[in-house]
């Protein structure tokens, strides 16, 4: 069944927009063709910040899969933001660290909870080196890190697990597409409290731009958080999708499910009559597509993690290597559960429920234990929470 992805907020949106001969200012935006937005000829769009951090965080998924990488050298990447082989990233600045579950709505006044985040990521890189590396060329098994062969592979090939068979490179950046791009988006970037903070609105309308810059402090904001999905893009005023290992990628496989195609063009849609509504001082169709926004990645996220669950649990027995790849990345996409955002402006599922899958999904030997059934009830629920199928997110094209 196709299901339809269009919420509420986007239907009041198209309402908002669609009666050309009327002349009250809820109606006022028209959204470009392309996400192109100039001022005087030159563009006012920028997001070079966060096309960094996605190429960072790049880096540092390869380096976390080679065995001569350190503690120090992969802190320095993560932490530091040095020590990365394209050379403009080493001084751009930017930090990956720095905007790991650091959104102003759901982290400013909870830094206890940040730093509980952020220990997970450093433990991943920590354990990486101090218990996979070492074992490397070992066989894994139950209780045992190493590597499992993939199947039928000639000359064979690996994937390398801790001793609960997860995959801890996947356990980082799978949890980082939560952690990073998305919370930096949805809760920080399209959040009033950052689009609004004084004096972004009355500079907006009066259009005050940022000192030696093409732009308001408002449209800059928005494009950043345009820049965690599109920034590697080719061509990031008309996204191709597939354009990296994060969001973008994740997006493009969920719009490749028949049961939800339609759901980039609603994200992009939304991106661009958002940003159109800043230019025409229009707040209330810019809210209404962050909303949009908002729904749709929160989805893509929960999606994401029933697929890997269940593609997991379907091969428990035939394929073990397969099975762990596909229930790592599950694992962070479950972990990354705790950034989306419904409209309330909350998490779908709060932070006990995630971290009670989590628990749950590494008790015992972890994944050498995991039961389908576990795998069934976990999915279930988040399919439940987020208004989908287990049966629409499986999709074995996908």
């Amino acid at each position: 069944m196709k299901r339809v992805i269009f919420s509420m907020l986007a239907v009041s949106a198209m309402v908002l927009t669609s009666c050309s001969d009327d002349d009250t200012p809820a109606n006022n935006v028209t959204a470009p063709t392309t996400y192109k937005f100039e001022r005087n000829g030159n563009t006012t769009v920028s997001f070079s910040g966060q096309t960094a951090r996605i190429k960072m965080s790049s880096e540092i998924m390869g380096a976390l899969s080679n065995t001569a990488s350190t503690k120090a050298g992969l802190t320095e990447m993560f932490k530091d933001g040095t020590g990365f082989t394209e050379a403009s990233l080493n001084t751009s600045g930017k930090k990956v660290r720095d905007k790991v579950a650091a959104s102003e709505d759901y982290f400013k006044a909870n830094t206890t909870e940040r730093n509980e985040l952020l220990a997970d990521f450093d433990g991943w890189i920590n354990s990486q080196v101090d218990n996979v590396f070492p074992k490397w060329n070992d066989d894994a098994s139950k209780g045992n890190a190493g590597r499992l062969q993939k199947l039928n592979s000639n000359p064979a090939s690996y994937r390398y697990v801790n001793a609960k068979g997860l995959e801890l490179n996947q356990a980082f950046g799978k949890s980082l597409i939560g952690a990073l791009m998305t919370d930096q988006m949805l809760n920080n970037y399209l959040s009033k409290s950052v689009l609004d903070a004084t004096p972004n609105k009355a500079n907006n309308d009066n259009g005050v731009l940022e000192a030696g810059k093409n732009y308001t402090k408002m449209e800059h904001k928005w494009d950043e958080a345009y820049g965690y999905l599109y920034g590697t893009e080719a061509n990031p005023a008309v996204p191709a999708l597939a354009a990296d290992d994060f969001l973008n990628k994740y997006l493009t496989r969920v719009e490749n499910d028949p049961s939800f195609k339609g759901i980039a063009k609603e994200v992009y849609d939304a991106f661009k009559l958002g940003r159109a509504a800043i230019v025409a001082k229009n707040y209330t169709v810019r809210d209404a597509q962050a909303e949009i926004i908002r729904a749709a990645i929160s989805k893509v996220i929960a999606i994401r993690a029933v697929y890997y669950l269940q593609a997991g649990k379907a091969k428990l027995t035939s394929d073990k290597t397969a099975a762990f790849h596909d229930l790592s990345e599950g694992y962070g996409f479950v972990y990354s559960l705790r950034f989306t955002r419904n409209a309330s402006g909350a998490p779908h599922l709060d932070k006990t429920k995630v971290k009670g899958y989590l628990t749950t999904l590494m008790t015992g030997d972890g994944f050498w234990d995991v039961t389908p059934a576990t795998l069934d009830t976990i999915s279930n629920e988040i399919a439940a929470a987020y208004g989908f199928t287990v049966d629409e997110a499986k999709d074995a094209s996908n």
